[in-house]
């Protein structure tokens, strides 16, 4: 899956229904909910996180943020003390938190023990911290620690406990890298082909015109969707022009939003590993 580094601001696209679906928004933050997506969000320059929160609060719709320490564009990094209050204020908002790994470390390539011809190390390549741009080895044990880092830290500055779930940047893993994960009590998120929603992608070739549309088109029920809150590239900003008529687009075909403390799929292992 692509994926770039990123910005944001820009005119809305408008749906039909608009208000419609903010009361519909209403009803269904207090109803039951038969027709569920997922909206997570991984961090990125923070650029658009006061907005984000805002939009979510206004509609009570719940997400669930994967945080790594990324460059921001004010504060230093995004798990950085200047980002404190906002994610313990998510936090106590009734918003889900998990680890994107520390410092936005991909997945490149597994290693393998020439004697027994096991996964035993990986090849990866950070994109933030100390070592960011270096393509370098690090063990299972360390891998797993890269993941309970982000985590941990989390659990600091909010005072709640994040999810056993992590995703790895770009969604980049193999068999093994997901198996070190749970053997560190992580099971690995990564989302719907429709949930993909572009924020990332040259807005050029992706206008957000498009992007509404085809997520309005194609998003089922059970959908895990993926957003960031700032891409550095993107030359035409796609929120605040997406997330909120999408949010409206979707609650106005009666979807609702969950975290994913209440997926079928997450729900077994969170309840055994938190």
């Amino acid at each position: 899956m692509l994926r770039r580094q990123f910005m944001l601001t820009g005119a809305a696209v408008a749906i039909p229904g608009l208000a419609a679906a903010v009361e519909t928004s209403k009803k269904i933050a207090a109803g039951a909910c038969s027709k569920p997506v997922y909206l997570t969000f991984d961090t990125g320059h923070m650029g658009i996180a006061q907005w984000v929160a805002q939009v979510l609060q206004k509609h009570k719709v719940p997400v669930t943020f994967f945080a790594a320490n990324e460059a921001t564009k004010e504060g230093g990094s995004s798990l950085a003390d200047f980002w404190a209050p906002w994610w313990k204020a998510r936090a106590d908002e009734g918003h889900q938190l998990a680890s994107h790994t520390y410092d936005h470390m991909y997945w490149q390539a597994d290693i393998r023990d020439k004697a027994t011809g096991q996964v035993t190390h990986f090849k990866v390549k950070p994109s933030a911290g100390p070592h960011a741009g270096q393509s370098f080895v690090v063990s299972a044990d360390e891998y797993r620690e890269e993941i309970a880092r982000s985590a941990r830290r989390l659990q600091q500055i909010t005072g709640h406990k994040p999810l056993p779930l992590y995703r790895a940047p770009g969604g980049k893993t193999s068999p093994a890298l997901i198996g070190a994960a749970q053997q560190g009590g992580y099971q690995h998120v990564g989302w719907s082909a429709a949930g993909f929603l572009g924020d990332e992608l040259p807005s050029d070739k992706y206008p957000n015109e498009r992007l509404l549309k085809q997520a309005l088109k194609n998003i089922r029920s059970g959908d895990i969707l993926l957003a960031h809150l700032g891409i550095w590239s993107r030359q035409d900003p796609w929120a605040p022009a997406v997330l909120e008529p999408l949010i409206l687009g979707l609650l106005d075909q009666g979807f609702c939003f969950r975290t994913l403390a209440e997926h079928p799929v997450y729900q077994g292992w969170i309840a055994q590993h938190r």
